[in-house]
């Protein structure tokens, strides 16, 4: 890994920024969900089941900053706000799924590994 940073020239930084924000609870969940199409904030939460109210705007609005989500108010009454995917979370997606791929492919790697360390002194 720091032969990576290293590369990079920024000592991790841009990795380490990345994963603080889509290696959160949420944030590939709404990045996963949107990826289906625009929905409003309700259609949102009622597709992610267990994220309150508080935490899915917290974390629209971090996506939003970063980039990832576009949101769109429209001017009507009541008002209405729909949440769509940028193209820049867009060209996120293969390297999530691919993330997921591999941890569900080591998964069972990953367990007996922690068995075998559970079970050794310490």
């Amino acid at each position: 890994m720091s032969d990576v940073c290293a590369i990079r020239g920024d000592q991790g930084r841009a990795i380490r920024a990345l994963l603080e924000r889509i290696a959160d609870k949420w944030a590939l969940v709404i990045i996963a969900t949107l990826h289906t199409g625009r929905l409003r904030f309700t259609g949102l939460r009622q597709h992610i089941p267990g994220i309150s109210h508080r935490m899915l705007a917290l974390t629209l609005r971090k996506l939003e900053r970063d980039g990832l989500v576009i949101r769109t108010a429209y001017a009507e009454v009541p008002p209405r706000v729909e949440y769509e995917l940028s193209e820049l979370a867009v060209a996120l997606i293969p390297h999530a799924v691919a993330l997921a791929d591999w941890a569900i492919e080591h998964n069972p790697d990953i367990a007996a590994r922690r068995a075998e360390y559970d079970e050794r002194d310490h």
